[in-house]
């Protein structure tokens, strides 16, 4: 089940939601699969100005996704082609909606999710 959240800024992300949230999913489906559609999960998180930094400093144009994935996408033969494919997709899918201003700020950390820790309604995730 992949579920990725996007940390960037409110004023970048007000009123682009809809949007974003079509335009990540459809960058995850491109990679995984029209299975993934309906396992996908977003989660956006607006960041008042002043709360991103860089540096030391306030920033405007960083955004941190962080996606997890099931472990075993990492164990796969292709697994450099397809992270490399994810992040890509989802760092294009940012810069299409909010401009291409954002991509050298923009950040993709994949963390590997064992199945047995990966719970929906409480229970193992299928």
């Amino acid at each position: 089940m992949p579920h990725l959240t996007a940390h960037l800024p409110e004023d970048k992300l007000a009123g682009r939601e809809s949007e974003l949230i079509t335009a990540l999913t459809e960058a995850i489906v491109g990679v995984y699969g029209e299975w993934a559609r309906e396992l996908a999960s977003i989660h956006l998180s607006g960041v008042p100005a002043g709360r991103l930094a860089q540096g030391g400093r306030a920033v405007d144009t960083n955004i941190s996704l962080i996606m997890g994935v099931r472990a075993a996408a990492f164990d796969r033969p292709d697994a450099a082609e397809i992270t490399a494919n994810l992040a890509a997709a989802l760092t294009d899918a940012i810069t299409a909606v909010l401009g291409e201003d954002l991509r050298p700020g923009t950040t993709v950390e994949l963390v590997a999710s064992p199945q047995e820790r990966t719970f929906v309604a409480g229970v193992p995730a299928p």
